[in-house]
């Protein structure tokens, strides 16, 4: 795979696009990892990827309404990913998917993934969306990024890292933008927000269901790295509170609503109830502009302080 493969795309749609080679059976166009420090292909990609799969095996009167998977070894983004589809269920009011991709001859990645007959005339609830501004009022990411390199104080090391992150984000086909600082609650729950928008000006001619891929992709976008930041884990530093890793391990999505469209802006607003033995759990949900709750998602993953096993020091007993 050439090297231009390897920089993400600005356009989503070439994000997601998949080469169908076999009925049940396709293979990614494009891959991308973000930087590094990176493990290897970005999850929310190979999500939507394996959505995108899925979603070409079911009949349109199903939607997408929730998804499982699994992030089982780390994929490179040098060698096509292989999704197959096999075609677990088909129900009268909903269908079930499992995909599986595969990269070497390995399973990297399981994903089980359930489509539902829509029924609008049954009751609703929903939490309110939180009181932010638009996202035409709140600062991109890569604006952040870049004025904390700009500091005096800030090591060479971490100045690098923080660049890279601009860098990162200006060429996301997803622009982030802060939508409040980080905020406790009478509760003391940690919550960040920030609007996710698709920036190719084209997202707000897809359907529902590749607007779902979309969302996919963007939900696992400063999701389990929340965690990271709950814990005080600093970045470009070292110490026992330096921040040594994080990886996802799994992702869940459940879509409560098919009026939606990830250009106009999706809030995302995230908590961390949970984090030990160098693991963490992170919710979130997605709101529309209009303040309808359209999603919500859950994610554990490896988090890890520079600390090592007490015990490794000692000696044998």
């Amino acid at each position: 795979m050439d090297d231009t493969n390897q920089a993400e795309s600005s356009k989503i749609s070439t994000s997601l696009e998949l080469e169908q080679i076999e009925v049940n059976l396709f293979k990614s166009k494009t891959l991308y990892k973000p930087s590094k420090a990176s493990r290897g292909v970005f999850g929310g990609q190979v999500i939507s990827q394996a959505i995108v799969a899925a979603t070409n095996c079911v009949n349109p009167v199903f939607g997408l309404h929730s998804l499982h998977c699994y992030f089982l070894l780390s994929a490179s983004p040098a060698i096509p990913i292989i999704y197959f589809v096999e075609r677990l269920r088909e129900g009268r009011s909903y269908t079930t998917r499992s995909v599986k991709a595969v990269q070497n001859g390995k399973v990297i990645f399981q994903l089980m993934c359930s489509f539902h007959k829509p029924e609008p005339w049954q009751p609703t609830h929903q939490w309110s969306m939180p009181d932010v501004p638009p996202p035409e009022e709140c600062e991109l990411e890569e604006v952040i990024w870049r004025r904390r390199a700009a500091r005096e104080d800030v090591p060479p090391k971490s100045r690098d890292l923080f660049l890279t992150f601009a860098q990162e984000r200006e060429h996301r086909p997803i622009a982030v933008r802060r939508a409040a600082k980080a905020s406790i609650d009478e509760h003391g729950t940690l919550t960040y927000m920030s609007w996710m928008l698709a920036r190719t000006g084209q997202a707000s001619n897809y359907e529902t269901p590749y607007q779902k891929c979309i969302l996919a992709y963007l939900s696992d976008l400063n999701f389990i790295s929340i965690a990271a930041e709950t814990l005080k884990l600093t970045r470009g530093s070292k110490g026992p509170d330096s921040h040594a890793m994080t990886s996802s391990l799994d992702h869940s999505i459940w879509y409560y609503d098919d009026d939606f469209c990830c250009e106009d802006g999706l809030l995302y607003v995230v908590v961390c109830p949970r984090a030990a033995s160098g693991r963490a759990v992170v919710h979130g949900r997605l709101y529309s502009r209009a303040g309808k709750l359209v999603a919500v998602t859950c994610q554990e993953g490896v988090v890890r302080a520079n600390r090592r096993d007490p015990m490794e020091s000692k000696g044998k007993l």
